[in-house]
Formats: structure tokens, C-alpha cells, sequence
């Protein structure tokens, strides 16, 4: 039987691009996000392109964390199981410090931090209960050091990769796999503002590598993997004025 891959924020970006890819590879899909009337039309080009073995979609906003426990239950069953979880609903806001853009932030933490912990939690206990699993996290390079004029994004997205390093320890030698993934710059809707854009790829592509990974069930890893392994550690030790002028 195919395996069944559960995507939150699967309406647009790295999260459609990764349902189209996974099923191609025949996987079976539980497709969530804000946008329903989007999940219909992803799930029915999705069927004419491909012809998954199964494909279900639900509403669904992560920042509301009992239905995200109602939410994967649900699908779950409709699915007929659940193998693999892809915590990818996410949001990048632009938010600045002492601007007055507090509701921003708070909207940022809640959505990339507590909405993917939430998704993870109920994907742990699923889990458990099932004996296996693997839970993919989409953190980003922006975790690697805090950046101007996105400071609660980076925060966000450092905050899930600490909270899946302690899930990968507490949940050690349970049969669960955790990955965290850190991706560049992939072209979707949540950074096609930006003036710069570098070692930029497309949807397509991150979506090819992501899949790849996951299969690989490696633990971590930048997205593409090269140049950001890279530029990951440079950014660690980059003197501030240099990060201020970024």
C-alpha cells in the first residue's frame, strides 16, 4: 500500500508544489490549509495530472489548535493512515521591530511556531499509538541568524527547529522520524516581494529536493542543499553591521 503524506499550508507554495510532486510518486494525500475553494482546484488538477491512489482535502488554520487535532483525525481516517506529516503552513509578514507592528508578530509565532507545534503534537501522538511515522518540519535558513525587518520570522522558524530537536529526543528509539528542513530561497508567494533573492529556485525544484529528502529520512538539511549548508555558517559568525545592512 502507497504511503500517506499529510501537508498543511498545501494551497499555495512550497506545500502545492510538494503535494504535485508526491503524487506523481504515487503517494496517497491529506491536503490542508485556509483555502478551500483553492484545495478543490490543487486536488482536481492534481487527480487529471496524476491519479493518486487517494487524495482528501479539509480547511483548516493551524493557528486554531483543537482543530488541528480534529483535522488530522479526521483525515487520517479518510486516507486510511497517515505515514508521513510535512508541518509546512506558514506565513512571512515583513514585520519590523518598535514599528508598531506587534499584531504581525504575534500572527508570525502563531502561525509558523504554534500552528506547526500543534500540527507535530497531534502527529506525535498519532504516532505513538501507530507504532511508526515520520514528522518533516519546514524551518528555514532564516533560523540561522536573526535578520532585519523579519525578526519574528527568524524567531519563528528558529523556535520550531529547537522544538524538533527536543521531539527527536524525547521521542528516540519510538520508530518516529524527525526532519527539519531549512530552505533558501524557493520562488513562492511568500517571498516573491523581496528586491533580493539569492541562489533563488523554483517551486518545482524545492519540491524535487524536499521529496528527495524526506525519502532519505535524513534529520536535517538546508534547501537546496548547496550553497546554504554554506551560507548557514557564515551567517553565524557575520559581525552585525555587516547582518544590518542585509
Amino acid at each position: 500500500m502507497s504511503k500517506g503524506v499529510f501537508i498543511t499550508g498545501a494551497s499555495s507554495g512550497i506545500g502545492k508544489a510538494v503535494a504535485f510532486e508526491m503524487a506523481k510518486k504515487g503517494y496517497r494525500l491529506a491536503l490542508a490549509a485556509r483555502r478551500k475553494d483553492v484545495l478543490r482546484d490543487i486536488r482536481d488538477e492534481i487527480k487529471r495530472r496524476h491519479a493518486p491512489p487517494a487524495i482528501v482535502i479539509r480547511q483548516l488554520d493551524v493557528t486554531d489548535g483543537e482543530d488541528v487535532f480534529a483535522a488530522f483525525a479526521e483525515m487520517a481516517e479518510a486516507l486510511g493512515g497517515i505515514d508521513i506529516v510535512f508541518a509546512n503552513a506558514g506565513v512571512g509578514l515583513g514585520e519590523r521591530v518598535g514599528r508598531g507592528d506587534f499584531e504581525k508578530i504575534r500572527q508570525t509565532m502563531a502561525v509558523n511556531l504554534l500552528g506547526a507545534m500543534a500540527t507535530m503534537d497531534a502527529a506525535a501522538a498519532y504516532f505513538l499509538e501507530k507504532g511508526e511515522g515520520h514528522i518533516v518540519g519546514v524551518s528555514s535558513v532564516a533560523a540561522f541568524r536573526g535578520m532585519p525587518k523579519s525578526a519574528a520570522y527568524c524567531a519563528s522558524k528558529a523556535g520550531l527547529a529547537v522544538y524538533m530537536e527536543a521531539m527527536r529526543a524525547e521521542l528516540f528509539r519510538k520508530n518516529i522520524h524527525i526532519t527539519v528542513l531549512y530552505p533558501g530561497f524557493i520562488d513562492t508567494p511568500l517571498n516573491d516581494m523581496l528586491p533580493s533573492r539569492p541562489f533563488l529556485i523554483d517551486a518545482q525544484k524545492g519540491a524535487r529536493i524536499i521529496v528527495g529528502l524526506i525519502e532519505k529520512k535524513v534529520k536535517s538539511a538546508t534547501v537546496p542543499v548547496f550553497p546554504w549548508n554554506i551560507v548557514g555558517r557564515l551567517l553565524k559568525i557575520l559581525p552585525t553591521g555587516v547582518i544590518a545592512r542585509m
